[in-house]
């Protein structure tokens, strides 16, 4: 039974409604009061100090950290080893599922630009930690790849779009995540990718679309927006400068 003891209101509250979301049973006591026989792993505030049997653990929980926190008090109970596996699905607007001990904690479907601060977060004071990326949008993907300073794998990622039923719509990039997270990789530290011409106009088409002025920038500044030296709105200004 995980058992939450605190009485820092911001840390208590935060742990019990993240623990609900989650729809996980705990119960609560005062620090003072006794760790009840059935506890097996008290959270409390990293201010604050329980007085616990040898054989309950005790979880430290910070302001701002409820959910790393509700992490470890689950990894625990699992009896796992802890180690934190992101899933990417590549593309415009990339799926990314956090999985630690093989559950699934938490997903994300954010813009392309936004993938390695999100995963940054994920990852920080993770055990062990391992990205898997599909191999599908190779310029993101490369982007994404080259900007990490994890272990990455490089995941084949045919067939992991599931189908999607009633109700399910907008979710098969994040599912994909979820079973590119699972599926052993190839190591890779970097991924050299040499655009190709249809590549680069798309990457033109978009740059014409966002122009204020419907111009499209030139195929050199769209090779360096391919390779991730600028963005589409810095090779614009680029263009328009020149």
């Amino acid at each position: 039974m995980i058992v939450v003891a605190t009485e820092d209101f911001e840390v208590y509250h935060d742990l019990v409604t993240e623990l609900r979301d989650r729809d996980v049973t705990f119960s609560t006591i005062e620090p003072g009061e006794p760790v009840p026989e059935r506890a097996t792993v008290v959270v409390t505030s990293q201010a604050e100090s329980v007085d616990t049997p040898p054989d309950v653990d005790v979880v430290s929980a910070a302001p701002d950290s409820s959910r790393s926190a509700v992490e470890a008090v689950l990894t625990l109970l699992r009896g796992g080893d802890g180690q934190t596996v992101v899933g990417i699905d590549p593309g415009d607007r990339p799926g990314i599922a956090v999985l630690v001990d093989g559950m699934v904690t938490a997903s994300f479907q954010v813009s392309a630009d936004r993938t390695v601060e999100i995963v940054r977060e994920e990852l920080d004071g993770a055990t062990d930690p391992l990205v898997r990326i599909g191999d599908g949008a190779r310029l993101v993907g490369a982007r994404i790849i080259d900007a990490l300073d994890v272990s990455v794998e490089l995941v084949d990622e045919s067939g992991t779009t599931p189908y999607l039923g009633a109700g399910a719509r907008g979710m098969g990039d994040v599912l994909a995540a979820v079973n590119i997270a699972r599926i052993e990789g190839e190591r890779i530290e970097r991924r050299e990718i040499e655009p190709t011409a249809g590549e680069l106009q798309r990457i033109k088409d978009r740059s014409r679309a966002e122009s204020e002025r419907n111009r499209a920038i030139d195929d050199a500044l769209a090779r360096k927006v391919a390779v991730g030296d600028l963005t589409i709105q810095e090779a614009l200004r680029e263009h328009d400068e020149q």
